[in-house]
């Protein structure tokens, strides 16, 4: 029992390795063609709004009385 508590996690990482090995070595590899067509072209932190950037100041600041 305790054989197989000990093997087990060096089974997984081996079927893992292998994995990745096949998909590396034997799967044809993508062409840049095959991009996704909705792949993004700027950065989600470029397009951020001003006036949502101008109340993070409000946010932060001390509030009387605490």
């Amino acid at each position: 029992m305790y054989a197989l508590v000990l093997l087990v996690p060096f089974v997984l990482l081996g079927t893992v390795l292998g994995l990745s090995w096949w998909e590396d070595k034997l799967l044809p590899p993508a062409l840049p063609d095959e991009a996704p067509l909705g792949a993004p072209s700027t950065s989600p932190a470029s397009t951020a709004r001003p006036e949502l950037l101008a109340d993070i100041g409000s946010l932060t600041r001390d509030t009387p009385g605490r």
